[in-house]
């Protein structure tokens, strides 16, 4: 009879294993057209997504489209960037025209539950801020009374705005545009006194200004913006990949585990840093791709700090402090589950 049981347990987690392992319909589809379609900002926001000066798509979301065509594809090359408005990026996720967003979009119960979007990984802890002009002396948000806000229309960032401004009994004038650029131009030309984002969106946007020192990020947080890989719901395997390759390049991080050091890592005895590289076996077969995903990601990309710092950090034209997102075993927030 254990015999027998055994035998039937054997089966089942063959079974399982097998289950986990046979790709979902956006992995088929994937593999099938031979790219990765991921939606970005559009036109462009620097150090995020734009394109270079030979029309080279480059930057930390482009980064992260990246590691997950390697994944599904071993070509970190293989993708497809499709630039998004602010207003388009949901339909086209809805409609299938992508694959994947990594366009900054923050996790919310609303989008979670009612527009069938799941958020696998979250990349980036954010939060809203407002940037003004340096020379008008403005040290905090609750100064813009009376103020006129450049802010794009229909979003959480309109609904936040209003909702911080009225919690303090503080009048302004919006100044609504749908254009990241037009709006960016308008606060550049002095039609606002004051426009708001996200910060990362800030700092980006601030870099095409015409004199970008003059102006300053407040140091106010309007909201919390945990901002997110995006599929939709229904493919549990490529929700698993998208996540996994994020939670891979973090935990690579946290290991000491870079883009220089990874291949002669294989010898390191430590079972964790064995294990994320693929030296000892099984972690790729219940996401249906090769154990040695980790290596390939990290000798490709390096891990989380290394995109973030090349991108977005001191090596970079942002010059953003990693703050919440450096580890948490460094006085951050950022963590992820381990593989294993």
């Amino acid at each position: 009879m254990k015999r027998v049981i055994a035998g039937c347990l054997g089966a089942l987690g063959a079974l399982f294993l097998a289950t986990q392992a046979s790709a979902g319909p956006t992995v088929d589809a994937i593999r099938a057209r031979g790219t990765l379609r991921c939606g970005v900002q559009g036109p462009s926001n620097p150090g995020f997504g734009a394109p270079d000066s030979q029309g080279v798509w480059r930057g930390f979301n482009i980064d992260l489209c990246r590691a997950v065509a390697l994944m599904v594809l071993g070509d970190a090359s293989k993708i497809t960037v499709v630039p998004l408005s602010t207003q388009a990026r949901f339909p086209a996720m809805q409609s299938g025209e992508i694959d994947i967003m990594t366009n900054s979009t923050t996790w919310t119960m609303q989008r979670d539950t009612q527009l069938g979007f799941n958020f696998p990984a979250i990349l980036y802890y954010d939060y809203q801020g407002i940037m003004v002009r340096r020379s008008a002396g403005i040290t905090s948000a609750a100064q813009l009374a009376g103020a006129t806000i450049c802010v794009p229309p229909g979003t959480t960032t309109e609904l936040n705005l209003t909702d911080w401004f009225r919690a303090r009994r503080i009048s302004f004038t919006p100044l609504v545009i749908e254009s990241r650029v037009d709006l960016t131009r308008a606060y550049d030309a002095g039609r606002c006194d004051a426009i708001t984002y996200d910060a990362t969106i800030l700092y980006a946007q601030r870099t095409t200004l015409q004199n970008p020192a003059d102006h300053i990020v407040l140091p106010d947080r309007l909201s919390k913006e945990p901002l997110s890989i995006t599929v939709r719901h229904g493919d549990d395997q490529f929700h698993d990949i998208t996540g996994w390759a994020v939670f891979t390049l973090i935990n690579a991080e946290e290991l000491g585990i870079t883009q220089a050091n990874a291949r002669e890592q294989l010898s390191n005895p430590d079972p964790q840093i064995r294990r994320l590289l693929g030296a000892d076996r099984g972690l790729g077969e219940g996401l249906g791709i090769s154990d040695d995903f980790g290596l390939r990601l990290i000798e490709t990309l390096g891990n989380y700090g290394e995109i973030f710092e090349r991108n977005l950090g001191s090596g970079s034209a942002l010059g953003i402090e990693r703050g919440l997102n450096r580890l948490y075993t460094n006085g951050g927030i950022l963590y992820a589950p381990p593989n294993r």
